[in-house]
């Protein structure tokens, strides 16, 4: 399998006036293309820092994140905004939509700039919401919303899906069905897919589960049971 990021000796220190928080401290790991991950962890734990690294929103204290031949630990704002826009699709608890927009125009906010883009209302298709296109956000439930993000975040093909509690905010029906969804573009696109997640039921889905705490990974399960969003109960 090809690596895609190879983060190795990561810490992130956040200074609060005369005490330093440490969310990361000296991480080490490989993560490959394909891969459906799940970081798993409690709040605090360090998962939300890893997955703004690994996005590009942040960059880390000390260590180095490689992307493949680009080293962003080092990179400028520029270099890091262009690696946002070119490889990597966010989904976020809170959805981020455009409230002014219609789900297809808060699409074409990603399409009109993206290389090689999949037209909104085919995006929209895959994630089963074609017929809203012309909806606001306001017109929609949230599941339906995090149908529009997710759709928007793929529909850049991008290389890496970073997906931040992305059922948090939903209840287990909707949650499920966003997680299909998720699954489908891992499948289809072949994303390296990365979920972070206080739910240990989610990690069923997970080729590999990386659990956290304290800033630190504490275990790694490579190949673990996979089951489809569909089984899961919790």
């Amino acid at each position: 399998m090809e690596t895609v990021f190879s983060i190795q000796a990561v810490s992130k220190v956040y200074p609060m006036g005369s005490v330093s928080v440490h969310a990361l401290e000296n991480v080490n790991l490989d993560l490959e293309a394909g891969e459906f991950v799940v970081l798993l962890g409690a709040s605090g734990s360090g998962k939300s820092t890893l997955l703004n690294l690994l996005g590009g929103l942040d960059t880390p204290t000390s260590g180095s994140i490689q992307y493949r031949d680009h080293r962003l630990s080092d990179a400028t704002e520029r270099d890091l905004t262009r690696f946002r826009r070119e490889h990597v699709g966010f989904v976020f608890q809170f959805f981020n939509l455009i409230p002014g927009l219609t789900a297809r125009e808060n699409i074409a906010l990603v399409t009109d700039i993206a290389e090689r883009p999949v037209d909104p209302g085919e995006a929209l298709r895959m994630v089963g919401i074609e017929a809203l296109a012309d909806h606001f956000p306001s017109q929609m439930s949230g599941g339906e919303q995090q149908r529009v993000a997710i759709a928007r975040a793929v529909a850049k093909r991008p290389d890496v899906l970073l997906c931040d509690e992305p059922t948090g905010a939903l209840d287990f029906r909707t949650g499920r069905r966003v997680l299909e969804v998720i699954e489908q573009v891992n499948r289809e696109f072949g994303a390296l897919t990365i979920v972070v997640t206080h739910n240990a039921v989610i990690a069923e889905m997970a080729n590999r589960v990386v659990r956290m705490s304290s800033g630190a990974i504490i275990d790694e399960r490579r190949n673990a049971r996979r089951c489809s969003a569909q089984d899961l109960t919790w």
